[in-house]
């Protein structure tokens, strides 16, 4: 099954696309013929310029929406105007993540960890996600195959964990391959043709992954641009059986 060879032209949200591997997936996308319209957000102006400027290249392609993620409101406000300009998506992928900034950091121990990195790691990287699938529910409502798909992590995994540490980041995506899980249950029922899926992108070389590369062997370091042709791989030969499922970048099963 590919969503993409069914809907034409299909129509693209790609959340979190200002940098990155949400970046990445717009620039693959614009160049997609199968793609009739790629609606993007983003939070900020000045880390979005690159994808500001494909989207002055792409007028009539792409449309770029300010959007924080944590507040249910601009949620809500920015997929109606999706609604009020098309009536169906076929590919969603979220792709905000924290993983660190200049006040937070991973926890090595359990003397570092406070409530308020913890309740930030949960509504940016889980919550989010769960309030998307609430909203992003009637743009699902078609009889045409669709995914809508988060970037999850394999640290989220509790059954491959062997190393610890990282409390925030682990459980918190953890935390959205449940949520994920419980909304695609929810999806099979109210939109069948929906997949839902959770994806772990490997280690790319992103600004969320640069202060711990040093360990990475090269050949585990991938590209923005190979991460994105890997996992659309994935969601291009997702079966509808798939749906719930949490998908490594090579199309293997985690365990959860």
């Amino acid at each position: 099954m590919s969503f993409l060879h069914e809907s034409h032209p299909a129509n693209a949200l790609i959340i979190g696309a200002s940098q990155g591997i949400g970046l990445g997936f717009v620039q693959k996308l614009i160049q997609d013929d199968r793609i009739g319209k790629i609606y993007t957000t983003y939070r900020q102006p000045e880390t979005a310029t690159e994808l500001i400027s494909i989207a002055n290249a792409y007028p009539h392609k792409l449309t770029c929406l300010v959007m924080d993620i944590t507040e249910e409101s601009q949620i809500e406000k920015c997929i109606q105007k999706i609604g009020a300009d098309i009536k169906k998506l076929h590919l969603v992928v979220n792709c905000v993540g924290i993983l660190h900034d200049s006040s937070l950091q991973p926890e090595k121990s359990l003397r570092q960890i406070n409530s308020e990195n913890l309740l930030r790691y949960f509504q940016i990287n889980s919550i989010a996600a769960v309030l998307l699938a609430k909203h992003l529910l009637p743009l699902f409502k078609h009889p045409e195959n669709s995914i809508f798909a988060c970037i999850s992590a394999k640290v989220g995994s509790i059954g491959d964990n062997r190393l610890g540490g990282w409390y925030g980041y682990r459980a918190s995506k953890a935390g959205l391959n449940m949520f994920m899980k419980t909304t695609a249950i929810e999806y099979k029922r109210r939109t069948p043709k929906t997949i839902v899926v959770t994806l772990h992108p490997g280690t790319t070389d992103t600004r969320l992954s640069q202060p711990f590369q040093k360990n990475v062997p090269v050949e585990k370091l991938f590209s923005v641009e190979h991460t994105v042709n890997q996992l659309m791989d994935v969601m291009e030969n997702l079966k509808d059986n798939d749906t719930g499922e949490f998908f490594s970048w090579d199309g293997s099963k985690l365990p959860w």
